[in-house]
């Protein structure tokens, strides 16, 4: 399940945006060895063809694609050094697939900000000087190790470890995030185990003012070089409150197609590149998320780590024409293919998977 972090500094939204995600939360017990804490989260992908398909088929479950949402504690200047509950919480993040940054753009005299003003700027390079430091600590203990062993005699391994690890260092000592920096397939491999937070993806969600939600024309404060996207916050909590109905009234009555808690969630599904594909029956009507460019056995193998192995084919039914024939029309009209061990599988793609013993 894709785990994301919620950073940000103290008010700047960053809970409410928590608390307000958790009120769309899924049925844990449709995902095992998920343990929820007070700052956990599951939040349903929201994915219409999936409730298609199970009312296609009277499904007796519907079980959605899932992302765990985990509320970080306010970060604040000098985290990287245990100021407030900086290592206990930079050590969460570590544990996440990627970051969620809350920062705050509207200006409200009631709702203090820990510097006395509000710079979306300055609040984002703040987190981003203590996320690198925390990473610079890291990096440098283990080039230290690194080090040390090319004293006792070079290797190819301990080369491209050292020239990955050096080319990182020289951009934390920046402060800045090393999710830029370019590396080779053989140096990935060497600086995955570090679980780097500045090496992780970050969508930035901008807390906006209630005039600025709807706004067609919003720029964002950080640059283009930065994936934002303005939320208001204070109007998310209100929405989620509502019958279904209503918020559909309310969005539109708003000038926005999707909730904003929507779009964070499709956001941060689309930045690790996953994509969905769908089985269904009459027991359930199930979404599983896969990593674009995966291969039929791997997406079965998702299901059951012996389907992998055990792979014979897929039968494949294009959404669209699934939920116009449904199963036995698309079959009788040739829409449903017979896929190999080669076939990549493509996001909406509804399968039924043939496997041995």
């Amino acid at each position: 399940m894709l785990k994301v972090g919620i950073v940000g500094l103290p008010n700047v939204g960053k809970s409410t945006l928590f608390s307000t995600l958790t009120k769309k939360q899924v049925d844990c017990a449709n995902f095992p060895f998920c343990t929820i804490e007070p700052n956990v989260g599951v939040v349903e992908v929201p994915d219409p063809r999936l409730h298609r398909l199970a009312e296609m088929e009277s499904s007796e479950k519907t079980i959605p694609a899932a992302i765990e949402f985990v509320d970080i504690a306010g970060l604040v200047k000098g985290a990287s050094k245990g100021e407030g509950l900086g290592n206990k919480f930079l050590g969460n993040i570590r544990e996440t697939d990627m970051i969620c940054h809350v920062v705050r753009s509207f200006v409200d005299p009631n709702v203090v900000h820990v510097d006395g003003d509000v710079d979306p700027v300055r609040d984002v390079e703040t987190i981003d000087f203590e996320l690198a430091l925390k990473d610079l600590d890291t990096v440098e203990k283990r080039l230290a190790n690194v080090v040390n062993s090319m004293k006792s005699g070079k290797s190819k391994d301990l080369e491209i470890e050292h020239g990955a690890l050096v080319k990182i260092q020289a951009v934390l000592e920046q402060g800045k995030l090393a999710n830029g920096v370019e590396l080779t397939e053989d140096e990935v491999v060497f600086v995955k185990p570090l679980y780097l937070l500045t090496m992780k993806k970050v969508l930035y969600v901008v807390n906006v003012s209630e005039e600025d939600a709807a706004n067609t024309e919003w720029v964002s404060p950080l640059g283009p070089d930065r994936i934002a996207i303005p939320i208001s916050i204070k109007i998310e909590s209100e929405i989620v409150s509502l019958p279904e109905d209503e918020q559909k009234e309310y969005l539109e009555a708003l000038g926005l197609e999707l909730t904003g808690l929507d779009r964070v969630i499709r956001h941060c599904f689309k930045a690790l590149d996953l994509i969905t594909y769908l089985t269904v029956g009459p027991k359930e009507a199930r979404a599983w998320q896969i990593t674009q460019g995966m291969t039929a056995p791997q997406a079965a193998g998702v299901i059951h780590t012996d389907f992998e192995t055990s792979f014979i084919r897929a039968e494949v039914t294009p959404f669209e024409v699934y939920s116009e024939l449904g199963s036995v029309g698309a079959r009788e009209a040739g829409k449903t293919r017979i896929e190999g061990k080669s076939y990549v599988m493509q996001d909406g793609d509804v399968v039924y998977f043939r496997t041995g013993d």
